[in-house]
C-alpha cells in the first residue's frame, strides 16, 4: 500500500512549505538567515536482516539547515547600526544580571537610558565587548561613557619654523611687540590653563648679526607675549626678556639646544601673571624648536602643537572596522570608548535558534572562538549599515511552486491508491 509513502510525502511537502513561508516572511528581517529543508528516504528493514524491501516507505525531514551566507549591506543614518561583512556573530547578553552568551548578526543597535548599547529587535539584548583600555578577558556589556573630558593645562609647546636667512638684522632696538620694525617674524599659538581657559602666546624672532667664524653661525633671539603681556627680565620691569635663542650653522641646521622656557613669573604687569582667570592657573611651560631650519627661502611655520586642551563634551561617536568605538568631543579631541568583539564557530549550523534573531551555542556548533574584527577569519564591521536578510525572494517563490506541485503529486498518489482499493473491494 502506498498510503504511507504518500502521507510522508504530504508531511514533507508541508514542512518544506512552512520553511519557505518562514523565509518569505523574513525577507526584510535584518540579519535573518534563510533555511532549507533537507529530506532523506526511508526503508523498512526485515527481521533478522534476511533482506530489505527494495521499495522505500516514504520520505522524512532529515534537517532544517540555515544558510549562513553573507547578506547585502545597506547604509543607514544610525551611527550605532553595525553590519558584519564576513564571518562572525555579535555576542550579546539577555540582561545585565544574566550574561549567558547569546549570538546574532542583527546589528540594529541603540543606546538605552543608562548608555548601554542594546538591540531592541533582540528583546533588548546587550551588546558585549571590551571597555576602553581593555583588550582581553571576558567581554562585558558595552556602555558609552558620556562624561565630559576635563581641561588640561598646557605645559609644553612644540614649534618648527624655517627662518629666512636673507632677512637683515632689525635696525630698531630694543624689541617691542607693538613695533614690527624691531623683529623679523612671529608665530602664535593658543594655550590653556588648568580650567581650560584659552590664552594667546605670541613668539617673535629677532635676527642677530652673523658670526663669520670659523665656523660661520647665525643666531636668532626669541621673545614672547602672553595675552599681549610682554615677558620681561623681572616683575615690574619694561626690559623685554628673551626666552632663548636659536643658532644655525652654515648648512641651516639648528646647532643650539632646541628647548626654551616660557617663564610666566616675569612681566611688565606682574599682577596679571600667572594669568589666573576664574580660579584657573597657567604655569610656566617649555617651548621646543626641534627640527627648525634657516634657509634662503621665505619664513614659514612648518608645524605647531601644544599639550593642553579645553574641556570637551561628547558630540558624536563612530565605530571603526576593527570594532573600536571612537568618541569625538567638542574640543576636537577623540577618545576610545570601548570595542566590539566577534565570535565564530566551527559549525554555525549547530547553533540553536531562539527567535528574535538570536542563537545559542551547542556542542554541535563547537567551542566559541572570540576575536577582534579584521583579525584571522573574522569579518570587518561597517558602521551606519545593516546586513539584510539573505533570502532570495525570487528563488523562494519558485521553490514554493515546486513544493506545491510535490504536495499535489503526493495527494494524487493517495487518490490513486484509494481508487485501487475501491476496485478491489468492488470485486464480486
Amino acid at each position: 500500500m502506498s498510503f504511507q509513502q504518500g502521507l510522508s510525502g504530504l508531511n514533507g511537502a508541508a514542512k518544506s512549505l512552512d520553511v519557505i513561508g518562514n523565509n518569505v516572511a523574513n525577507a526584510s528581517t535584518v540579519g535573518f538567515k534563510q533555511s532549507q529543508t533537507q529530506f532523506a528516504d526511508m526503508y523498512a528493514n526485515s527481521m533478522n536482516r534476511s533482506g530489505n524491501s527494495p521499495v522505500g516507505i516514504g520520505v522524512t525531514v532529515a534537517n532544517v539547515a540555515q544558510a549562513f551566507t553573507q547578506g547585502n549591506i545597506t547604509s543607514t543614518s544610525n551611527p550605532l547600526d553595525i553590519a558584519i561583512n564576513g564571518d562572525g556573530f555579535f555576542q550579546l547578553a539577555g540582561s545585565l544580571q544574566d550574561k549567558s552568551p547569546l549570538y546574532g548578526r542583527n546589528g540594529q543597535f541603540q543606546l538605552d537610558k543608562n548608555g548601554y548599547i542594546i538591540n531592541p529587535s533582540m528583546n533588548g539584548a546587550f551588546l558585549m565587548g571590551y571597555a576602553a583600555g581593555v583588550s582581553g578577558g571576558d567581554p562585558v556589556p558595552l556602555q558609552i561613557n558620556t562624561s565630559a573630558l576635563p581641561a588640561t593645562a598646557t605645559t609644553s609647546i612644540s614649534t618648527k619654523v624655517n627662518l629666512d636667512s636673507r632677512l637683515t638684522v632689525p635696525t630698531v632696538t630694543p624689541f617691542d611687540p607693538a613695533n614690527a620694525s624691531t623683529y623679523n617674524n612671529s608665530t602664535g599659538v593658543t594655550v590653556y590653563d588648568s580650567l581650560g581657559n584659552p590664552y594667546s602666546v605670541q613668539t617673535y624672532y629677532v635676527k642677530n648679526n652673523p658670526v663669520v667664524g670659523p665656523p660661520p653661525t647665525t643666531t636668532w633671539n626669541v621673545y614672547a607675549t602672553v595675552n599681549g603681556t610682554l615677558l620681561t627680565t623681572a616683575p615690574g620691569s619694561t626690559t623685554p626678556q628673551s626666552i632663548g635663542s636659536m643658532t644655525f650653522n652654515s648648512s641651516g641646521i639648528l646647532t643650539s639646544t632646541s628647548t626654551m622656557t616660557l617663564n610666566l613669573n616675569n612681566s611688565n604687569n606682574a599682577a596679571s601673571l600667572p594669568f589666573a582667570v576664574g580660579g584657573g592657573t597657567l604655569s610656566s611651560m617649555t617651548v621646543d624648536y626641534a627640527g627648525s631650519t634657516q634657509t634662503g627661502s621665505a619664513f614659514i611655520n612648518l608645524a605647531q602643537s601644544q599639550n593642553g586642551m579645553a574641556p570637551g563634551t561628547l558630540s558624536s561617536f563612530s565605530i571603526d572596522k576593527d570594532g573600536t568605538i571612537v568618541g569625538s568631543y567638542s574640543n576636537q579631541q577623540t577618545k576610545n570608548l570601548g570595542s566590539v568583539v566577534l565570535v565564530n564557530f566551527a559549525n554555525p549550523n549547530g547553533l540553536q535558534p531562539l527567535g528574535n534573531n538570536l542563537y545559542q551555542a551547542t556542542a554541535a556548533a563547537g567551542t566559541p572562538l572570540l576575536g577582534k574584527p579584521t583579525t584571522g577569519t573574522f569579518g570587518t564591521l561597517q558602521a551606519r549599515a545593516v546586513e539584510d536578510s539573505n533570502v532570495d525572494l525570487t528563488a523562494e517563490l519558485v521553490n514554493m511552486i515546486v513544493a506545491q506541485r510535490v504536495y499535489q503529486a503526493n495527494s494524487q498518489t493517495i487518490k490513486v491508491q484509494d481508487t485501487v482499493l475501491q476496485t478491489l473491494v468492488s470485486l464480486r
